[in-house]
């Protein structure tokens, strides 16, 4: 196929040109490594690379089209735009596009369960609708306009996972996004070295509740969180979700590792029998529930579509192993995240539990005295054993066994040759807690 394009592009091209590129080829690409012809490439930096070094290459492996922002590497005018930040023309052009799309845009932030809710949300709404959703977790400042850049001109909905480590991030992913709906899990302990206070986290993430009550939009409330409820007040619409006196109502059912919920405020879906652990699950499943029925998804495509799903990369996910059951959710963790999964693997029946734990990150000068409240809460409960692995937990005060990192870890526990035991893996991504039993 032939994608040389047919007339010239000027340094000083306007993003409505660069919009009349996109709609013929729309694809758009950041790393020449998953690059395929027909792409548009944008030159983005970071810390340890230029993309502009890349700008020649892209183009020669097929891209039609490329976006620089340094003038030593707008060498091929015809087929280039130099502009004076390439990851802000990234955004105008993302804005640009979802102007272009009259659909619902939900927006998902919160401190956890933003992806699994955001999975889960989505998996119902590609039910009965054309829906395009964050991948995975591309939930930054290139993540989401890359996400909105994915939507084809005939989707009927839009979900966006918004994460943030510092005030401001959300309401600048608004701005590009402008959604139309919102959610937020909920709000805890997470990144406090670049918001510097939980208070800090819940202007944060209430950024996306201030746009939508600006911009006359809907929010999904659970109910169980009263800072939710306070925070979402003066929005046009507000649904709410929970375990009672919500619009849409619900119950945990703790009779296995596996979440299994009663969906006890409309009939036809009944009991979701899910492939999630905890009850700290429940907000998510419920969250995914009241979407659906609010937008018209059937009630038998709601109670499939979330059983059907199954986590994946570390999140929630149960396996097996000999005889040994393992409750892997390692993908990331900080001090609400590690309690919940902690409170819930206490509350499992089991005669043999055994706790591996890895260090949580970017928690600034509260990191210490967060891994201790940490082994204060594993105190109140017996154990078969606790492993604590890395970060701050060397500076606390436990009688646990302390390796130093994953690798350690994983030879204690094949030493053990553990049998008929339950084991929580957690921790935070750099740990690499998955590692204990690869």
């Amino acid at each position: 196929m032939d994608y040389q394009l047919n007339f010239n592009i000027f340094v000083f091209m306007n993003i409505d040109q660069l919009y009349d590129i996109y709609r013929q080829y729309p694809s758009v690409q950041t790393d020449t490594r998953q690059l395929k012809a027909g792409d548009i490439f944008f030159a983005l930096k970071g810390p340890n690379f230029n993309g502009n070094t890349y700008a020649a290459a892209a183009l020669e492996k097929g891209a039609v089209f490329a976006v620089v922002d340094e003038e030593a590497y707008y060498t091929q005018p015809d087929k280039m735009m130099l502009t004076n930040d390439a990851l802000e023309t990234l955004q105008q052009l993302a804005l640009r596009h979802r102007q272009s799309l009259n659909i619902p845009f939900l927006a998902i932030t919160g401190t956890n369960g933003k992806t699994t809710t955001k999975e889960l949300v989505s998996t119902v709404l590609a039910s009965a609708f054309k829906t395009t959703a964050t991948a995975g977790n591309l939930n930054n400042h290139i993540g989401v306009p890359l996400t909105i850049l994915r939507i084809p001109a005939d989707a009927e909905m839009a979900v966006i996972e918004m994460g943030a480590n510092h005030e401001h991030e959300i309401e600048a992913y608004c701005k590009v996004a402008l959604p139309t709906h919102g959610i937020i899990t909920n709000i805890g302990k997470a990144h406090l070295e670049g918001f510097g206070s939980p208070e800090g986290v819940r202007r944060a993430k209430g950024e996306l509740y201030d746009f939508l009550r600006n911009n006359k939009g809907t929010v999904f409330v659970c109910n169980e969180y009263p800072y939710l409820v306070d925070m979402s007040k003066g929005i046009q619409t507000v649904i709410t979700y929970g375990e009672a006196a919500a619009d849409y109502t619900g119950q945990p059912l703790a009779d296995s590792a596996l979440l299994s919920v009663k969906v006890t405020g409309h009939e036809g879906i009944g009991q979701i029998d899910s492939q999630l652990v905890g009850a700290y699950n429940f907000p998510n499943i419920m969250a995914a529930v009241a979407v659906g029925l609010h937008f018209g998804v059937p009630a038998e495509k709601i109670q499939h579509a979330i059983s059907s799903y199954v986590p994946s990369n570390n999140r929630s996910q149960v396996m097996k192993q000999g005889s040994n059951t393992i409750i892997m959710d390692a993908y990331n963790a900080n001090p609400s995240s590690m309690k919940a999964a902690i409170d819930n693997f206490a509350g499992i029946t089991a005669e043999k539990k055994v706790l591996l734990l890895g260090g949580m990150m970017e928690l600034g000068d509260d990191s210490v005295a967060e891994h201790q409240a940490l082994v204060d809460l594993l105190q109140r409960t017996h154990w078969h054993a606790v492993v604590l692995v890395g970060g701050d937990f060397i500076k606390t005060n436990h009688p646990y066994i302390y390796q130093e990192n994953a690798a350690a870890a994983a030879i204690w526990l094949q030493q053990q040759q553990f049998t008929d035991t339950y084991l929580l893996i957690k921790g935070s991504r750099s740990m690499g807690m998955e590692k204990v039993i690869a």
